[in-house]
């Protein structure tokens, strides 16, 4: 099988997609398929497990969105199947200018995502799904538009997926495959001082790391190493002190030596999808303390692996932070229960089951 794959970031950009893209391209290449990647960058491609072609964030965006597509055409006609990980409009442009089925990673609603970010709409996920005015309507239109023309449209978790099939997509197209777990492994976790917590992901809005900066600000003992990047880096240099460290973007195998050295591994969001962190963090043996949004509940369970909090309240995540750090018993159960937690969500059953998802629509 040949996968064209289009995705937005792509190492050494941080998140989500950043972290999958390139470890499942080395899986379908490691079984035998060819893998190509187009993706949009600003900075040198750090990994290349395979060919991975990038479009230049410094050119305007319609400028850059256009070429991507028509880069991801190209590609597309020498390929089986089109795997899309972000850039939905792109991707649909490409597969259909190439004839050619696409298949899409939804990991939050693009519509909402785009309305925060020019100020259509300012409330939450949940409440945009119902609002309405002439621009959230142009939106969600083209969300669904581009959705629509994916022959499988996989997601993360059941929060998610139920939200998408109020959009008017084919329900049945819709499968549910969780960010899977790394395979078991033994890492060597991080020297980190006594009592220090580990927030990874990307710094942007969504992560509400204001929220968790003042929560720590309360815990006595408590140490913060925010592990990362993005557009709010200057906010979190600004606030950097002798217990808040700023360590940027990390290789993977040093995040992972991170989150396995944590107390415990952090997440303030004030809304999500399914963080690879909270199932990295559980599969190296390290509890999660989260915030309780989206499909976060799916994985991480208040009292067996994690301890879970309302959003946008610093007290609550102080008062986790703090129960965790104070109590080793309650730290010790956590953990014990963290790694057990997510066996069944191994790498390569989710990929295999992702494999066979291209493989069937590629027919």
């Amino acid at each position: 099988m040949r996968v064209a794959l289009l995705t937005g970031i792509w190492p050494p950009d941080v998140g989500g997609p950043a972290t999958h893209g390139p470890d499942f391209a080395r899986f379908l290449r490691d079984l035998g398929h060819h893998v190509e990647v187009v993706t949009m960058a600003d900075a040198e491609i750090t990994e290349r497990p395979v060919t991975v072609h990038s479009v230049s964030r410094s050119r305007p965006f319609p400028v850059r969105y256009s070429a991507l597509a028509s880069r991801g055409a190209a590609l597309a006609r020498r390929s089986d199947v089109v795997y899309a990980t972000a850039t939905y409009a792109a991707a649909a442009a490409a597969a259909t200018a190439a004839r050619r089925p696409l298949v899409a990673k939804l990991v939050s609603d693009p519509a909402y995502e785009r309305a925060r970010r020019y100020g259509v709409f300012t409330g939450s996920l949940e409440s945009f799904q119902v609002a309405h005015g002439a621009r959230v309507r142009g939106l969600k239109r083209l969300r669904s538009l581009a959705l629509g023309a994916a022959e499988r449209i996989v997601v993360p978790s059941r929060y998610l997926a139920d939200m998408a099939r109020t959009w008017g997509l084919d329900a049945a197209r819709i499968d549910v495959l969780v960010n899977p777990a790394p395979p078991p492994l033994e890492v060597a976790p991080a020297d980190l001082p006594p009592g220090t917590f580990v927030f990874v992901g990307r710094f942007t809005e969504q992560k509400a790391l204001p929220v968790l900066l003042d929560a720590v600000e309360r815990v006595d003992g408590a140490r913060l190493v925010l592990v990362g990047d993005g557009p709010e880096r200057p906010m979190v240099a600004r606030r950097s002190s002798d217990t808040v460290e700023l360590v940027g973007a990390q290789p993977r195998d040093r995040v992972l030596a991170y989150l396995a050295g944590a107390r415990a591994v952090v997440l303030s969001s004030a809304w999500e999808n399914l963080p690879h962190a909270a199932v990295e963090s559980l599969a190296v043996g390290t509890p999660v303390v989260s915030t309780a949004v989206g499909g976060v509940p799916e994985v991480v369970t208040d009292g067996y692996n994690g301890l879970l909090v309302p959003p946008n309240d610093p007290e609550a995540l102080a008062d986790a932070l703090r129960r965790v750090l104070m109590d080793d018993q309650l730290r010790e159960r956590l953990a014990e229960n963290a790694r057990p937690s997510v066996a069944a969500i191994g790498r390569d059953a989710i990929y295999e089951r992702l494999e066979r998802i291209l493989l069937e629509a590629s027919v």
